[in-house]
């Protein structure tokens, strides 16, 4: 799923900066790459609360105090939330003197995705008492209820109730103000973005459950169907006449939009889990799980090859052809940079030995 994302996001990144004014009006390319630019950064987040749920149950199971798996787990998101104010330096420095210097205090995916293993490495302490499996339960249980109380609190922190006595850098990490009257729906702010996280955490700790373990097929097809569910709940709750806000804006910061992402993230989740027990990924090397191994690295790394100084191709000068062989360009090029990573990693485990 790492890899599904990496790849939806080279393709968003290559065609939104590559692409002339004209040839996005066009071609209607533009519009399903845009469509498919919705889906990287709910995986990503997603993804890193299943992660988190998976070792975190791993290090219970090992019998480690909560004490000290939260101090691990904490700690490995303030590393996180620091490589993104690190990756904002790193942009800054490279666009200077082009870059405005509020750009290094813009939240972006990694600034959240910190935050929300933090935040996560908290909620886990709080539940994490007791045997393992009563911690697994509640551990579920509350982060369905953080991501339900994250998804309904993000409209009137977006219109009606924004926190405007806070600076703008801190209030951007509520609602992605950022230096703008409004709240931005491209940055990343904690609302509602941190939901993914928490509906991550809490399919993780599933696959951990009893049932999980016997039957894992079922449990995945489970989560699958639960996906179409809410998916169909979005349209209807979206279809009602009843509105719990005063502003209304399903695209961008109401429940039901959130609601929507998270069936789709799950349907995704299934279909991925068939093409990886009974599809091609059994059948030899597979570039999209390669480029998931090295997620981080990639996304670091292509940024600048496609909106940075070192961009492969002209910005905004490109016809969709010519911006479609620049993103097979950067395909392989950060599967290469994939391949050499984890190669000269094992070389040094090898040497170590």
């Amino acid at each position: 799923m790492r890899g599904l994302a990496c790849v939806l996001m080279f393709q968003t990144h290559c065609y939104d900066s590559w692409m002339s004014p004209e040839a996005k009006k066009s071609s209607s390319l533009i519009a399903w790459s845009r469509l498919g630019g919705t889906l990287p950064a709910p995986l990503f987040i997603f993804l890193a609360g299943v992660s988190f749920a998976l070792v975190t149950e791993k290090l219970r199971e090992k019998g480690i105090a909560r004490n000290a798996i939260a101090k691990q787990t904490i700690l490995r998101g303030a590393e996180i939330f620091g490589m993104g104010l690190l990756f904002r330096v790193q942009e800054f420095a490279l666009g200077y003197p082009w870059s405005p210097w509020t750009d290094l205090l813009r939240v972006d995916v990694l600034n959240i995705l910190g935050l929300s293993m933090m935040l996560m490495g908290v909620l886990c302490w709080a539940t994490g008492d007791g045997g393992v499996a009563a911690a697994r339960i509640r551990t579920l249980v509350a982060g369905i209820f953080a991501a339900v109380i994250v998804a309904m609190a993000t409209p009137p922190l977006w219109t009606t109730h924004r926190p405007k006595f806070l600076p703008w850098p801190i209030e951007s990490y509520i609602n992605g103000v950022h230096i703008f009257k409004e709240p931005q729906p491209w940055l990343f702010p904690l609302f509602p973005w941190s939901a993914f996280a928490f509906a991550g955490l809490a399919v993780g700790f599933f696959l951990f459950s009893d049932f999980a373990k016997r039957r894992e097929g079922l449990a995945f097809a489970a989560l699958g169907g639960a996906g179409i569910v809410a998916c169909y709940l979005s349209i209807l709750f979206d279809s009602s006449r009843v509105r719990l806000y005063a502003v209304y804006d399903y695209w961008h910061s109401n429940p039901d939009f959130l609601l929507m992402r998270c069936g789709i993230l799950l349907m995704i989740l299934f279909l991925v889990y068939a093409w990886c027990r009974w599809g091609l990924a059994q059948k030899g090397f597979s570039p999209i799980i390669q480029l998931g191994k090295t997620s981080l690295l990639v996304y670091w790394v292509h940024i600048e090859f496609v909106y940075g100084r070192f961009s492969i191709l002209p910005k905004g000068q490109c016809s969709a052809l010519k911006a479609t062989e620049g993103l097979i360009t950067i395909f392989l090029a950060m599967l290469a940079l994939s391949l050499l990573w984890t190669n000269w990693k094992k070389w040094r485990v090898r040497a170590s030995q």
